[in-house]
C-alpha cells in the first residue's frame, strides 16, 4: 500500500499529560485543541510523515486559576510561543502495529529531538462509509528540557512541580477522499 492523507478527528481524538505533584500525586490535563497532516499507510507506518500542532493555550487541567498560570510566563508563555509542534524524522517497527516514532519536538522556543511509542489500533469504515484508523501512543518528555522550569521547593524536601511530563495520545484518523 502507499502512504495517503489522513486529518484527525478532534471529537474523538484526546492528547493527555501527566506531572507528579508535591512528589505524591499527579496532576493530569489535556490540550483541547491540535492538528495534524499524516501521510501514511496505517498498516505499515515507517513511511508515514507526520507534521502536529498543539495549541498550548487550549491547555485544560479543569482548574481556571492553574491553567491561567501555565499560560502564562512562568511556563509556556503562550503570548510568545502558541503552539507545541512535533515532526516525524524516524519511524521503527518494534512489533505487531508498534512503532518508535522519533521526531523534533518544539516547545517554547526549543526543539529536542523525542521518540513515542505507538500502536496502530486499527482500520474501517464508518457508518457513513469513511475510512477510519485509529492510533494511541505515550511517551515521556523532561520540560526542563524546554525552559520550563518554574518551580517551589517543599518545607518537607523536594519540589512542588515534577520535571519529567507524560503524555498519552488516543487519535481517531479519517482518509482524505
Amino acid at each position: 500500500m502507499t502512504n495517503t492523507n489522513w486529518t484527525i478527528d478532534p471529537t474523538h481524538s484526546t492528547i493527555e499529560f501527566s506531572v507528579k505533584h508535591m512528589m505524591i500525586a499527579k496532576v493530569k490535563g489535556s490540550f483541547n485543541k491540535f492538528s495534524a497532516n499524516i501521510s501514511a499507510d496505517p498498516t505499515d507506518l515507517t513511511t508515514a510523515e507526520i507534521d502536529f500542532t498543539v495549541d498550548v493555550a487550549s491547555i485544560d487541567t479543569r482548574n481556571a486559576d492553574r491553567d491561567n498560570h501555565l499560560r502564562s510566563a512562568d511556563f509556556f508563555h503562550v503570548e510568545n510561543n502558541p503552539t507545541l509542534t512535533f515532526k516525524s524524522t524516524k519511524i521503527v517497527k518494534t512489533d505487531d502495529d508498534e512503532y518508535d516514532v522519533t521526531g523534533n519536538v518544539t516547545l517554547n522556543g526549543m526543539t529536542k529531538e523525542e521518540t513515542f511509542a505507538i500502536t496502530f489500533e486499527g482500520q474501517g469504515k464508518d457508518p457513513w462509509g469513511n475510512e477510519k484508523a485509529g492510533f494511541s501512543g505515550k511517551g515521556k518528555v523532561k520540560r526542563s528540557d524546554y525552559g520550563l522550569t518554574y518551580n517551589a521547593a517543599l518545607e518537607t524536601g523536594g519540589v512542588l512541580i515534577g520535571d519529567q511530563i507524560t503524555l498519552t495520545l488516543d487519535i481517531e484518523a479519517a482518509k482524505e477522499a
